[in-house]
């Protein structure tokens, strides 16, 4: 067991221990962009990358194999590189550190043990995704309230907010069109998300029918 576990690196670097560990790292990095297709939004770009990270990262650390911190410099240089013009989501940042390691743990000569921890977070990816845990829940809205200059906006809508939300919050304040007009910004969960058409009915007769919008919260939020 001891033995499966060890580097196929036992000396001089050979032709077949190059290919061994390319091809293996190629195939966990497969594994990995079908684990991370199930249920999530990608482009065929970043997929292909998933693929690929892996046996760059191999081939970089094999080079570099008598300077490590070298090596895992270059190597973390490459695979950020997407990240430098293109925001990504937690998601993409994760997958793209778990294809590093394996690049890095095959490069090293232990592809055995690159295939356990492959297979290890690819079943923890998955069943996290599919008990869709950490999933924000459905009645959580985001709401922006315009209000002009004269209208106390501390309490006016609380009433309203308490019959409707079963939570709420007022995150921020902003001032419009020189300070004439104000726009409250709040996060709140709805009791039933199929009262909110009658939600926005009682509030514009709070704010003499100016703007309101009221949806759910901005994917953005988790772009890092």
């Amino acid at each position: 067991m001891t033995n499966i576990f060890g580097s196929i690196f036992t000396g001089s670097l050979t032709l077949g221990q190059f290919m061994l560990a390319i091809v293996a790292s190629m195939f966990m990095g497969l594994i990995l962009a079908i684990v991370f297709m199930y249920k999530n939004t990608y482009t065929k770009s970043f997929i292909t990358a998933l693929v690929l990270i892996p046996a760059v990262e191999t081939v970089v650390i094999m080079l570099v194999n008598d300077n490590l911190g070298v090596g895992l410099s270059v190597a973390g240089s490459f695979a950020l590189i997407r990240f430098r013009s293109v925001k990504g989501n937690a998601k993409e940042l994760v997958a793209v550190f778990i294809a590093m390691t394996i690049g890095i743990i095959c490069g090293t000569g232990y592809v055995a043990l690159a295939g356990v921890f492959t297979l290890l977070l690819s079943v923890v990816m998955f069943a996290l995704t599919l008990t869709g845990f950490g999933t924000i829940n459905e009645n959580q809205r985001y709401l922006k309230i315009t209000i002009p200059e004269s209208l106390n906006y501390e309490e006016v809508f609380n009433k309203i907010l308490d019959k409707y939300a079963s939570s709420w919050e007022l995150e921020t304040i902003k001032t419009l069109t020189l300070g004439s007009l104000f726009r409250l910004e709040y996060s709140l969960v709805m009791k039933d998300a199929s009262k909110t058409k009658a939600m926005i009915d009682e509030l514009r007769t709070r704010n003499g029918n100016l703007e309101i919008m009221c949806g759910k919260p901005a994917t953005n939020r988790e772009e890092l």
